[in-house]
């Protein structure tokens, strides 16, 4: 449907059949050389997640590696349980469901990354930063991601918070997309410092990422 982004499915496939060669070179490069050039460029947008997530976990090749949110389709309106409840937004704050399976052999821990690409005048905005998921963690319930404690280390998102912080566009903008990814990290729970932005925990990623895949979700006001 046009105006939709498609989620990725990312589990170390042929690159050169799944992602363009341009953004695959740059993935590579930036796999080796981390730079704020290189952050924005690869993790901007969807093909830069996928890409990065392809140059890192070549040696899992066959593996599948799938992320859904129960009763949410790829693609689907969020609804205003999910929003932001902070000032008009309205919502109820209550993080979606999320489910993956299975992932690869070597995993270590998990990490969740929701980005909205359109948010913050097209500069971006993160809604949620978690990590510390223990491998054997496959899924998350509805609302864990607001719950204190949750199952897992909180990252800083644009709010300054450390749990899931809801969509909450301006009034009459088309529907925003919101990018939940998860990655299966060869990192041992415990490693990282809490807190960590997403730009920092892109960073600590970096040659740890053995999976990843995103559904999209969408929310208009």
């Amino acid at each position: 449907m046009p105006g939709r982004r498609k989620s990725h499915k990312i589990a170390a496939r042929d690159p050169d059949r799944n992602t363009s060669l341009a953004a695959f070179w740059l993935a590579a490069f930036c796999a080796l050389v981390v730079t704020p050039i290189c952050l924005f460029a690869l993790f901007a947008t969807n093909e830069g997640i996928e890409a990065m997530a392809a140059a890192q976990a070549r040696s899992f090749q066959g593996q599948s590696f799938t992320v859904t949110s129960p009763g949410l389709a790829d693609g689907a309106l969020l609804t205003r349980r999910h929003a932001a409840s902070a000032g008009d937004c309205g919502g109820e704050n209550v993080s979606p469901a999320l489910a993956w399976s299975p992932s690869p052999e070597g995993t270590r821990s998990h990490a969740v990354i929701v980005y909205d690409p359109d948010g913050g005048k097209g500069l971006g905005s993160v809604h949620w930063v978690a990590y510390d998921l223990p491998a054997s963690t496959n899924s998350l319930a509805e609302g864990e991601g607001t719950a204190a404690p949750g199952p897992f280390v909180g990252g800083t998102n644009t709010r300054g918070l450390t749990a899931y912080s809801g969509p909450c566009p301006p009034i009459g903008d088309q529907p925003h997309h919101y990018v939940f990814g998860v990655y299966a990290l060869d990192i041992e729970p415990g490693s990282l410092e809490p807190g960590l932005t997403r730009d920092k925990l892109l960073q600590a990623m970096r040659g740890h990422v053995l999976a990843a895949s995103s559904i999209v979700l969408r929310y208009a006001r």
